[in-house]
């Protein structure tokens, strides 16, 4: 016997399908790649494929909404005082782990004006942050936001063509190196 249809509940159902959409679009990239089939996506959330293409027209507005996302959780860090380029860092690579279909297609995207403000949003996260830490003396004298926007841009390209086994160790070893030219005298 077939399952009832759930009951539509309208309007306000919007925000909640929204971000049933979006956890399930990081779900499912994460685990199958940026040409997992959208219908996937839908099914994950729970919703109908009208519901998913309401809200986001294409995989670049899908891919867009986690990166937004993304970026809401790295500024509500870089808010916090004590953030340190590490913890930064750290966040960026946790997020780059659950997300690298979508930077490979981020960057393939880059030319379509829907992209253009994620770039600005995490510029401005690295200059909170780099400007408290060169404050206190924490990163050497030469290290501008520019420098550490570059470190960020390369761990997260790093993590998207890196196997998935081999990501902790390749991360580790990035960090390694770049912490050297990030530190203090």
């Amino acid at each position: 016997m077939p399952e009832a249809p759930k009951p539509n509940r309208g309007p306000s159902a919007g925000p909640g399908n929204r971000r049933a959409l979006i956890t399930a679009a990081r779900e499912i990239f994460a685990g199958d790649g940026y040409a997992a089939p959208l219908s996937s996506v839908a099914r994950r959330a729970g919703v109908g494929q009208g519901s998913l293409y309401r809200h986001f027209p294409d995989r670049v507005a899908l891919a867009v909404a986690v990166f937004d996302e993304n970026l809401t959780e790295l500024e509500e860090l870089a808010a916090h005082p004590g953030t340190t380029v590490d913890a930064l860092l750290d966040g960026v690579v946790a997020q780059a782990l659950v997300s690298t279909a979508m930077i490979e297609m981020i960057r393939a995207e880059r030319d379509d004006e829907r992209v253009d403000h994620l770039g600005e949003r995490m510029r401005s996260v690295v200059t909170e942050v780099v400007s408290r830490e060169q404050a206190a003396g924490r990163l050497g004298a030469g290290v501008t936001a520019d420098d550490v926007f570059l470190v960020v841009s390369m761990l997260a390209g790093l993590l998207s063509v890196t196997p998935p086994s081999q990501r902790p160790a390749a991360v580790t070893r990035a960090r390694e190196l770049l912490a050297p030219g990030l530190s203090a005298p």
